[in-house]
């Protein structure tokens, strides 16, 4: 309770996860803290710095990490209601005035990276944008293994755990806003399975541990690869968990510290616009909250 209680007190965009996924709060009371998300906090401050032309950072993708793609996705991070006054106005200009950097695309047609068109598909989905075009490429893009890689184009056929994740995700969020179709299922599973396959952390073919960075949580994730973010990936899918995912949570409780909290081990170097109160090798309320739900998903099995 007193891990609880030390999330709780923090910004609404972490009251109101704890809330819904470790109180068992009333869906009116979530609703409620949800809502000043847009308003107070670390997501009012970011909507605040969106420019006159609706991009943040003055750029589509880059600069990392305040450009309007990273900025849009740590607000679906942080929570921001997308039906509320504030996310529609948000989004309308980046619908009508932004371009990702390669050939001038506009930003919900998406590019010809899995990794950024599995970003704007979330992010597409999540605000209410039509994206069926990118969808139809990341189906076609979805390599034999299952998986995803923004090499592909350059002439890789092996699936990568980092565009793998970025497309899960957003053909998780697509599912969730406009249905289950069974060419859409199939392929988030496919690629749900690359990963559960190689039990989130190991070559297929030796077994042995790809990237031993893949064991340190982060947050925001960016577009980068962890165990943590590929749990509760799993956790938000409703996925069955087997015994090829004993590894991966194991390693999860592991870094428990004696008070109960998870450490922000791993923070991907660049600039950012919002202090998270957070700071590397520190306790970390973002993988607390992450850890602790992926947890409790797993013990409930």
């Amino acid at each position: 309770m007193a891990v609880v209680e030390w999330l709780l007190d923090s910004d609404p965009s972490i009251r109101w996860q704890v809330m819904r996924d470790l109180t068992d709060a009333g869906d009116e009371a979530v609703a409620a803290e949800r809502a000043r998300v847009a308003v107070e906090g670390w997501g009012a401050q970011l909507l605040a710095l969106q420019e006159p032309d609706g991009r943040w950072g003055g750029g589509t993708y880059f600069p990392s990490w305040t450009s309007t793609a990273w900025t849009l996705s740590l607000l679906r991070n942080l929570g921001l209601d997308p039906r509320s006054e504030p996310a529609r106005r948000a989004v309308v200009p980046v619908r009508e005035n932004a371009k990702w950097e390669y050939d001038d695309l506009p930003f919900f047609d998406g590019e010809v990276e899995p990794c950024i068109n599995g970003l704007a598909v979330a992010l597409g989905s999540y605000y209410g944008q039509d994206v069926r075009v990118i969808v139809d490429r990341l189906l076609g893009d979805q390599l034999s293994d299952g998986g995803w890689n923004c090499e592909q184009e350059r002439g890789s056929t092996r699936g990568s755990f980092h565009s793998t994740i970025c497309v899960l995700e957003g053909l998780l969020e697509h599912e969730r806003a406009t249905g289950v179709t069974p060419e859409l299922t199939a392929a988030r599973l496919r690629g749900q399975a690359y990963l559960v396959e190689r039990r989130l952390l190991h070559r297929l073919s030796t077994g042995e541990v790809i990237d031993p960075d893949w064991s340190q949580f982060s947050f925001p994730t960016y577009y980068f690869y962890d165990v943590l973010r590929a749990l509760d990936y799993l956790r938000d899918a409703s996925a069955v968990p087997d015994e090829r995912l004993e590894e991966a949570v194991a390693l999860v409780e592991k870094k428990r510290t004696d008070d109960g909290r998870w450490l922000l081990e791993n923070r991907h170097p660049g600039e950012t616009q919002l202090d998270l109160d957070e700071s590397e090798g520190n306790p970390s309320r973002w993988n607390t909250l992450r850890a602790l739900r992926v947890l409790r998903w797993y013990d409930q099995r």
